[in-house]
């Protein structure tokens, strides 16, 4: 597995180079970092553009940990976005890795112009790095978490989430977010209705769930462990914090269904996720999920307390 960095002259080559590394690091294979100097039509790059170009490539570098085998390459193109993907499929890469916003918060995920049009077009998962991100350590990735809403159009993100867990030699978690929304009144008996709800989304859940299981059990390639989680909140932010995070870890949000199959396409509530996740952020497209060969594998399935 091939990751690709892309790295973008506004101080955020340090967050990739540190993401990129924990993900080749856990798979065991290199990086190809790239910075990418913009032309127009047949015009050469500017000389100027270019030096930056190498200044960029020179801070990542300096950037990268010494136990990653990484090449640094420059591509001109007219688009940052087209040239990483070009660099993808040249590279047979199953990931690219980019950086966040510059007016993003530390520590938060923001859709910056090269990230929002790599999600609308990109056939491989797409790595979002927070703002400041370090990992922790020469360790790899600690644990997968996948975002699941129980439906049967998110099977396919789930399984690709588990065959990249899989590929990283990492467990599997599963989780869902309930997000409520208070009403704009109260009224006597405050919000005890909505205990049974929760209570019957939750059992739901845990169904969907144990299925879900079942078909990753039966991956070519599974996880050894897989569990289960729930949070809940009045936002999405407020959901995220109900659960746990290692320091180490990744959050795996699907393509939209309404988006082309092959191409990631976003979602409103896993826009919200993505943008108020505490760990860096891997969207998926849902053609990525492998084949199902129909042989139970052994998974270690953790039950939720």
């Amino acid at each position: 597995m091939t990751v690709i960095a892309g790295c973008q002259p506004d101080g955020a080559s340090h967050a990739v180079m540190h993401l990129a590394a924990m993900l080749a690091r856990s798979a065991g294979e290199p990086v190809v970092a790239c910075a990418v100097v913009p032309v127009q039509g047949t015009a050469r790059a500017e000389p100027r553009a270019t030096a930056r170009a190498r200044e960029t490539l020179d801070a990542a570098r300096a950037a990268m940990p010494d136990d990653i085998d990484t090449s640094y390459v420059v591509r001109e193109d007219r688009s940052i976005s087209a040239a990483l993907l070009g660099l993808a499929v040249e590279h047979h890469a199953d990931l690219i890795v980019v950086g966040s916003s510059s007016a993003s918060a530390l520590g938060h995920v923001a859709f910056g112009g090269v990230p929002s049009r790599l999600l609308h077009g990109s056939p491989v998962p797409v790595a979002l790095a927070p703002k400041g991100f370090r990992s922790q350590g020469r360790r790899g990735v600690d644990r997968v978490t996948a975002a699941y809403d129980g439906s049967d159009g998110q099977i396919e993100s789930v399984l690709a989430a588990a065959a990249l867990a899989a590929q990283l030699g990492a467990p599997l978690r599963l989780a869902a977010f309930a997000i409520r929304i208070p009403p704009p009144y109260t009224t006597r008996l405050g919000t005890e209705g909505d205990i049974p709800v929760a209570a019957q989304w939750v059992s739901d859940m845990g169904r969907a769930t144990a299925a879900a299981c079942r078909r990753i059990a039966e991956l070519p390639d599974a996880p050894d462990t897989v569990e289960s989680t729930v949070g809940f909140g009045r936002t999405a932010a407020e959901a995220l914090e109900d659960v746990d995070w290692g320091p180490n870890e990744i959050l795996t949000i699907g393509s939209s269904r309404t988006g082309p199959f092959a191409r990631i396409l976003l979602g409103s509530r896993g826009a919200q996720l993505a943008r108020h996740s505490p760990v860096p952020v891997v969207v998926v497209p849902r053609a990525a999920a492998p084949p199902i060969d129909g042989r139970a594998e052994r998974v270690r399935i953790i039950r939720p307390r």
